[in-house]
């Protein structure tokens, strides 16, 4: 089965898991990892779908064996594994990182993210945050990128947890135009917050 037909096929089956209406662009996934440098470790994507983002960490020198690719769906989880088959690929939910085998003394040089988080309950946008800022390098980021016009993650959000997030670029051409955002751990979250 071909990328576009299986991403099309899981967009009829499940949309709200897929959030978009076609695969992402070359230009966004350029946008995207353009500031990704192999030297500074290996790369954690969340929601790499058909592959986009991935075919653009490879094209910027990272090494499948350096990429960890979480995605929900089984059957892109499948073709992930297929098509970069030295990547390790956890057919996952990115909201609980924790309860998966991810080394524990890895520490990521920058995440990437495709996944749909104005879809998600602000609960599971803080997880997938938590939980990913957590495991990166000091000065790594979270490159997430949206359809919406304004950053996925409510600026009240990143505020209550200590992140910080930045708009990156943008991509008019994209179908939909597209927006990338930096989001880095400004400092820890305050105790109350992280206790709700």
């Amino acid at each position: 089965m071909s990328n576009t037909s299986l991403f099309l096929r899981t967009l009829l089956s499940n949309p709200r898991m897929v959030g978009a209406m076609l695969p992402s662009g070359a230009m966004l996934a350029d946008l995207i990892t353009n500031e990704v440098d192999p030297s500074d470790g290996p790369v954690l994507e969340l929601g790499p779908g058909t592959g986009v983002f991935t075919e653009a960490l490879l094209a910027r020198g990272v090494h499948q064996k350096d990429l960890t690719l979480v995605e929900f769906a089984s059957d892109f989880a499948g073709m992930l594994r297929v098509r970069f088959p030295e990547a390790h690929v956890l057919c996952a939910n990115a909201a609980r990182l924790d309860a998966y085998n991810l080394a524990e003394d890895v520490l990521f040089g920058c995440a990437i993210s495709g996944l749909p988080l104005l879809n998600m309950s602000p609960k599971a946008v803080v997880a997938i945050l938590t939980g990913v800022l957590s495991r990166l390098r000091e000065g790594g980021a979270l490159y997430q990128f949206t359809y919406g016009v304004r950053c996925p993650v409510s600026y009240r959000l990143l505020d209550r947890f200590g992140f910080k997030a930045t708009l990156h670029g943008q991509v008019l051409r994209n179908f939909p135009p597209a927006r990338v955002y930096k989001i880095i751990r400004r400092r820890p979250p305050r105790l109350s917050a992280a206790l709700r």
